[in-house]
């Protein structure tokens, strides 16, 4: 009777009547089923507490737990997760003697994989092995535990192993269990082996099996494939529609997502959260965050009610697009709907959280973006958290913060290792600072911590990293040990060459990228005719150019126009540039005039940059660079009126100039300098190091180009002007801190002035320092009076350099001649002299020439090859 009771209330959904009357009972073997009862019932219903409660008030009451009550009470303890609790449960089942049932053991092993405790879980499932116990249920848990503990390479070494069991019948939870471990991991040849088991043993028949092998597909990119397995598919439920949906979404293929989509309602297929989500992200992935918006309206409309993974998605559109409007619209959505919810999910606030610091930051908020991060709790904060943050410093130009905070997050008490898309913030900031040092030090946690063997994305960064620092060499030696290489690696590194101005290394890399059957693309040509153009290759530009539609399929667009206009401007053949411009097919852009107004500068043409800026202005480009080579155009034509109408103009317009910083790495970190900056501790010795070189190099035949300062004074005042512009401070200041024979490596945030260019060639020639200086275009490299960017000495000061180095010879033939030639050798070099010391003395000390004739022989010969070549 009192057991038919129990029964009766359990069935009504009363288990506390039955509970009252189970305590009323001696405890005895078959009532302990009661119990299990009331257990599985509290589990059902998610009453996790309550799973227990039950558990521990039966022991209480004198009733033994038996191999049917372990199951349930593992299964809440992994719900939780609670490992503690978990473990205590496994202790007793020791102590009863339950270790060698298989369900018990089963049981635990599902328990540790959801507590995250993958060693446990390990732990016991060989301990079955060994007595084995072990069965498909087994393998399909601890396979389960990989998974969902995120090592999915493991996961797929044990089904391997499994599968080579003969023992071991594979089922429908074995094919769905490893399918997502071969969509992450995109492997796409193990996806298809599983989907063939699957075909062959008729497990593909099953709704499960099919939306797995489905989703499979899709996420790893193979869409026509996924469409056949849906389209065979006998049974279909909405599942199955997400799958596709979302796999044509992030794939770019809107137009099948949107269709399957229509189809969906057509049919009346119940529309969930998931399939609008799936839409929004892929929308938001792409960058189309205004189409992202449109269709979370339409959710709306239809009443569908957003989750967490709706509104990160539509954050994320917001961010695409830099709409802060509709940014700071969903975070006062979220805000009512999700982060004020009583009894709401903290992880899921974390992930709004997220999505708002990321908006902000992108958006240009960064202050916004800052302040909500530091409302978080160093302890709630997460990996994401991290790296949002920094990610939003390094994109807008906010590198120096964007260091600072990565430094702090590996300082913490609590501490959170960096993933793979922290490591790639921090190395875009290095490389927006030309940070070397601190590169390399990045470099080497990243060696360190074995990022799964260098992520490709972090690689592209290290070479992005070394080729935007200085050391082109490291980021080849990077590509070369990449195991895996996309079309980001090929081009990341030729752009490197292309800045250092190395166009034959760029053409190379171009070459081997299609050897290694990577087809060139839009971006690609960019890169090589950049190369070009800065390495003087005027004629492979224009072969590359003109065969880019015919060999490649690759239609110019407006980038590749700039990149020739400016080939051929920096060529000095301007009406070429121009009359390729008048042809082009679309409407020339802004980037397109500025190439033109910029070859204007360099070769004097004061009608072609006026037409060049009026068009600018025409399309209301706000470029402070455009009025500054304008500026630069009449003032070395002694226009004075002109510059200053031009300065008038930008007051008018409200465009400020940028001002000149550069700065250098020293000893004890980076130091910036303005124009005629005295703030540093060592100014004073900076100017007088500086004061020296230029006095130096004038007896050399240095002469300031005034032309670069931009103001109607005289040519002396214009000199001092010149003298205390930032990247002659920071050369000065690099001289100062550098060991002997160590590069110079300088930034600059604008392109480096001319006279600036010139002076330091001169004072190459007289320091024992290779000079790296980065501007806003490319990179020089300069040492003992040459650049890398070919355009060092014009003939004139070349010719000067040469009777200088016939006055050096004259005024100290009486020295020793070693000495005179240590002193004129950079000199000689320069001037395409390369005489070795051996030879200067074997022709000082010839038995047959006497050397005061030689000496005065090599001034005369000296003269007469100045006046003959530049003359």
């Amino acid at each position: 009777m009192a057991t038919y009771l129990i029964g009766t209330y359990i069935a009504c959904e009363a288990p506390m009547h039955a509970i009252k009357v189970l305590e009323r009972l001696v405890p005895s073997q078959p009532t302990v089923y009661w119990w299990n009862a009331l257990i599985r019932h509290a589990v059902r219903l998610g009453f996790l507490e309550d799973v227990l409660g039950l558990y521990r008030k039966m022991q209480r009451f004198g009733w033994k737990p038996d191999h049917y009550t372990f199951p349930f009470v593992f299964k809440a303890c992994g719900d939780f997760p609670s490992f503690r609790r978990g473990a205590s449960v496994h202790a007793v089942v020791c102590a009863n003697g339950f270790e060698s049932n298989v369900f018990v053991c089963n049981a635990m092993v599902a328990m540790y994989g959801r507590c995250g405790m993958l060693d446990d879980a390990r732990q016991v499932f060989d301990e079955l092995c060994v007595r084995g116990i072990g069965d498909v249920v087994s393998w399909n848990s601890i396979v389960a535990a990989y998974v969902q503990g995120g090592n999915k390479r493991k996961a797929l070494k044990m089904f391997t192993r499994m599968a080579d069991d003969h023992r071991i019948c594979l089922d429908v939870v074995s094919i769905v269990n490893i399918l997502p471990a071969c969509a992450s991991l995109s492997a796409l040849l193990q996806g298809k082996e599983i989907h063939g088991f699957a075909v062959r043993n008729g497990l593909v028949e099953d709704v499960f099996v099919g939306n797995a092998v489905v989703d499979m597909y899709a996420k790893c990119g193979m869409m026509d494939e996924a469409n056949k397995v849906f389209e065979r598919m006998m049974v279909k439920d909405v599942v199955s529609w997400n799958a596709m949906v979302t796999g044509y979404s992030q794939i770019g293929r809107f137009e099948d997502a949107l269709a399957l989509f229509e189809k969906m309602r057509e049919e009346k297929i119940e529309l969930n959260v998931v399939t609008w989500s799936a839409v929004i992200a892929g929308y938001a992935q792409r960058d189309h965050g205004y189409k992202a918006l449109d269709v979370f309206r339409q959710m709306q409309v239809c009443g569908s009610e957003p989750n967490v993974v709706t509104l990160v998605s539509l954050l994320s559109g917001c961010a695409s697009v830099g709409t802060l409007l509709h940014g700071k619209e969903t975070h006062c959505y979220a805000i009512k709907r999700i982060l004020n919810v009583d009894g709401n999910d903290p992880g899921d606030d974390l992930m709004i959280i997220n999505g708002l610091i990321d908006m902000y930051a992108k958006c240009k908020s960064v202050k916004v973006a800052r302040m909500m991060f530091d409302s978080i709790a160093t302890k709630e904060k997460n990996v994401v958290t991290w790296t949002v943050m920094i990610g939003g410093y390094a994109q807008h130009g906010e590198a120096n913060d964007a260091l600072e905070l990565f430094s702090k997050m590996l300082g913490q008490e609590i501490f959170i290792k960096p993933n793979a898309f922290t490591i790639a913030c921090a190395l875009m900031a290095c490389s927006r600072l030309a940070a070397l040092r601190l590169g390399k030090q990045i470099h080497c946690y990243v060696l360190r911590n074995q990022y799964e063997s260098m992520v490709v994305f972090v690689a592209n960064c290290l070479i992005d990293m070394y080729s935007k620092s200085g050391d082109v060499d490291a980021a080849q030696v990077v590509f070369d040990n990449m195991k895996q290489r996309n079309a980001v690696s090929w081009t990341s590194l030729m752009t490197g060459y292309g800045m250092h101005g190395c166009g034959e290394d760029a053409l190379r890399v171009f070459d081997e990228m299609r050897i290694a059957g990577w087809m060139p693309d839009g971006v690609t040509f960019v890169v090589v005719l950049y190369a070009c153009s800065h390495t003087g290759m005027v004629e492979q530009g224009m072969k590359y150019f003109n065969s880019m539609s015919d060999e490649y399929g690759v239609v110019p667009g407006v980038e590749h126009y700039a990149c020739m206009v400016d080939l051929l401007g920096r060529a000095g053949r301007l009406d070429e540039a121009l009359k390729l411009i008048e042809g082009m097919p679309m409407e020339p852009t802004p980037i397109v005039w500025v190439a033109l107004l910029s070859a204007c500068r360099l070769h004097p043409n004061i009608e072609l940059g006026e037409h060049a800026a009026n068009r600018l202005l025409e399309l209301e480009s706000e470029n402070d660079g455009s009025y500054t080579l304008l500026s630069n155009i009449y003032a070395n034509a002694k226009r004075w009126k002109d510059v200053a109408r031009i300065r008038s103009l930008m007051r008018h317009t409200r465009i400020k100039k940028r001002p000149g910083c550069s700065w250098v790495e020293g000893k004890k970190g980076t130091a910036a300098f303005f124009v005629g900056d005295r703030s540093h501790p060592l100014s004073q010795q900076i100017y007088n190091i500086l004061g020296d070189l230029i006095l130096r190099i004038k007896a050399m035949g240095y002469v300031p180009e005034t032309s670069f300062a931009l103001h109607d004074v005289d040519d002396e005042e214009k000199g001092d002007l010149l003298f205390e512009h930032s990247e002659k401070l920071a050369l000065a200041y690099g001289i100062l801190t550098s060991p002997a024979g160590a590069p110079i490596r300088i930034t600059k945030n604008l392109r480096v002035c001319g006279d600036c260019h010139t002076a330091i060639c001169y004072i190459s020639m007289i320091i024992d320092h290779e000079i790296i200086l980065r501007d806003s275009s490319r990179f020089h490299h300069i040492k003992k009076g040459s650049c890398s960017c070919k355009d060092d000495f014009t003939g004139t000061q070349r010719k000067q350099v040469a009777l200088w180095i016939a006055q050096v010879v004259e005024h100290l033939h009486c020295q020793k001649p070693l000495y005179i030639f240590h002193l004129i050798h950079p000199a000689l070099v320069m001037l395409d002299q390369h005489v070795s010391s051996a030879d200067f003395l074997l022709l000082s000390y010839g038995a047959y020439i006497d050397v005061n004739f030689l000496v005065t022989g090599s001034v005369q010969i000296l003269e007469a090859h100045a006046v003959v070549l530049y003359g």
